[in-house]
């Protein structure tokens, strides 16, 4: 990759006589003011612990190395991973599907920080995995298909807030930073991409020993998210049980799910799970 460093996308995969894979989700940051905007959102510097997933050509890589930072990337395509490894030996490359690594397995220690610009095809995934991981990330600076992002930042009372909703911020702070239009990509994507922040930790109503109960109810309620709380867990719990559970969480039976904060849920699943 001599002399490619200053050339976008396109004149790098040339070079390489590659292009794009659409199987794995590959659009390559082409715009460096974003790539530094992504690092300056997730405020990494000197001797930072740093996981890049699905580096592609290095575009957020560059930026990332140049704040000072002590990098870990995960590239599954073997020609990209070869030409990483050639220009920038000092990163450690771990060549594997970031879909499949046990992250505190190849992690040492804690307070790592996910920088990265995830494909469409999985991001979603990963992600949940990453925050389901507080041993080993304490921040997650991402960009993901601009749905998905907003999906996992929604408040209750919008039709876009649901399960995924719920689970990320009982585990996290999620907060939307930075919309991406699809110019800022080769190949450009046919949908805006966006950057948000997640500060791992649990919810303050939220308990640790909760967290598989909530995901139980949240998911049984979503999955029938036009019906009312008392009907759609009267089907999984019982109409008794869901009624009394309801009553005691101080949660209205009428209510449909996506009205319900973070709070209410784990009171509700405290109650039916325990």
């Amino acid at each position: 990759m001599s002399g490619g460093r200053h050339e976008g996308p396109a004149a790098q995969l040339r070079a390489m006589d590659a292009r794009a894979r659409k199987s794995l989700g590959q659009h390559f940051l082409s715009s460096p003011s974003v790539a530094q905007r992504i690092v300056q959102l997730a405020g990494v510097g000197q001797g930072s612990r740093v996981l890049e997933v699905g580096p592609g050509l290095g575009a957020l890589t560059e930026h990332l190395l140049a704040a000072g930072v002590q990098l870990t990337a995960v590239e599954r395509d073997e020609r990209l991973a070869d030409q990483l490894a050639e220009r920038w030996p000092q990163i450690e490359l771990i060549r594997d599907d970031a879909m499949k690594v046990d992250w505190a397995g190849r992690l040492e220690g804690g307070g790592w920080t996910c920088v990265s610009n995830l494909p469409y095809n999985v991001g979603t995934h990963i992600v949940s995995r990453m925050v389901r991981t507080p041993q080993t990330f304490t921040r997650l600076v991402v960009m993901l298909q601009r749905e998905v992002a907003e999906r996992i930042c929604a408040e209750p009372g919008g039709k876009i807030y649901g399960a995924l909703s719920v689970e990320m911020q009982a585990r996290a702070q999620a907060e939307p930073m930075l919309r991406v239009k699809p110019g800022a990509f080769h190949p450009p994507p046919k949908v805006d991409s966006a950057v948000i922040r997640l500060e791992i930790g649990l919810h303050p109503e939220v308990q640790e020993q909760e967290l598989a109960g909530l995901d139980v109810v949240v998911k049984a309620v979503f999955n029938q998210r036009r019906k009312t709380l008392r009907k759609s867990l009267g089907s999984s719990y019982g109409k008794a049980r869901a009624l009394e559970a309801l009553e005691a969480a101080g949660i209205d039976p009428g209510a449909r799910p996506e009205v319900i904060d973070v709070a209410a849920f784990a009171r509700l699943a405290r109650e039916l799970v325990g």
